[in-house]
């Protein structure tokens, strides 16, 4: 579809001080009869979003190296990042496809663009900015994408839930709690709940116990959302724990792909993608230790969001296509 996309920043701020005046968010605003197509992101800090905007501290940011704006310029993907900016260079605001991301007590949410990351401002972007666009490319319909993640989280322990047994996860709970409060501050809007986005694992990967069972709680963790959202067929993808790149056989890192890609075999409607071709080394990045979170490059992430995107858009084509 032709994305409505503001060609400024001032023609931005007038639109979303226009819509905030009437007290309408975009999605609001737009044609009624249109259902809101609503995809649901979750998982840990790389869910956040770590990949930086354009910081270029020498020391702190190695210069820029690997930043969103630095990649459009010197990656090999940056010819299909060009969207990404308008034609007066700032960065593309899209106003049929909405984000809302509780940060703490506060409900980040607005129109697709950089910054919607545990952060604030617009310094850094996670896999949801291109995941967003492919869905917005897709959809004739408005797209919400109802983001939440949380840092150094588990699926063993912190996202644990109920089929699983033992406690339910505090943040499986708060994960359920803010999906329904971003699903009720639509109101009166018809929508549809289309897809589960799950990017999380490295706090599994590193916790002994976790490993051997984390594909039985991914399998969980898929019935579980169905049952809450009443979707038995709901479209899941899961990505790979894709960090620094291809792992050393039998090391701890290539188990516990294993086992993501064993748990999500067994599921139907879902989708395994795979990441790790997306790691890039740290000398071109902007965070050199942080190899944790992609060391911080806005590339990964970027092609990160991509293939979920476009996994997603797999799963959902047959019916999509009748």
């Amino acid at each position: 579809m032709t994305a409505r996309i503001h060609s400024s920043l001032a023609l931005r701020a007038l639109s979303v001080c226009a819509l905030m005046t009437a007290g309408m968010t975009p999605l609001l605003a737009a044609d009624p009869a249109k259902k809101i197509q609503v995809f649901l992101l979750a998982g840990q800090s790389n869910m956040e979003g770590q990949g930086v905007v354009s910081m270029d501290h020498p020391q702190y940011y190695n210069g820029g190296r690997g930043n969103l704006a630095w990649s459009m310029e010197h990656s090999v993907s940056k010819d299909k990042m060009r969207h990404l900016r308008d034609a007066q260079g700032q960065w593309v605001v899209r106003d049929d496809v909405e984000i809302s991301f509780k940060v703490r007590d506060t409900v980040r949410k607005g129109p697709l663009t950089v910054g919607y990351t545990g952060y604030g401002g617009s310094s850094h972007i996670g896999p949801e900015l291109q995941f967003g666009h492919v869905m917005g490319d897709f959809f004739e319909e408005p797209v919400l994408l109802v983001k939440t993640a949380w840092g150094g989280k588990s699926l063993y322990q912190d996202f644990r839930p109920p089929s699983s047994g033992g406690a339910v996860g505090p943040y499986y709970t708060q994960m359920i709690q803010e999906i329904r409060e971003a699903l009720a501050a639509l109101g009166d809007r018809p929508y549809e709940i289309r897809g589960f986005v799950w990017m999380q694992g490295w706090n599994d990967m590193c916790t002994d116990a976790a490993v051997p069972e984390y594909a039985d709680n991914l399998v969980h963790l898929a019935a579980d959302i169905r049952r809450e959202f009443n979707s038995p067929r709901l479209p899941i993808v899961i990505g790979e724990l894709g960090n620094g790149g291809p792992a050393e056989p039998n090391s701890r890192m290539q188990q516990f792909r294993d086992a993501q890609r064993r748990g999500t075999e067994r599921l139907e409607y879902a989708m395994f993608v795979p990441t790790q071709n997306f790691a890039r080394p740290p000398d071109l990045s902007p965070n050199v230790g942080h190899g944790h979170h992609w060391f911080g490059n806005a590339e990964s992430y970027f092609l990160i969001g991509e293939a979920l995107g476009q996994g997603m858009k797999k799963l959902l084509s047959p019916r999509d296509a009748q």
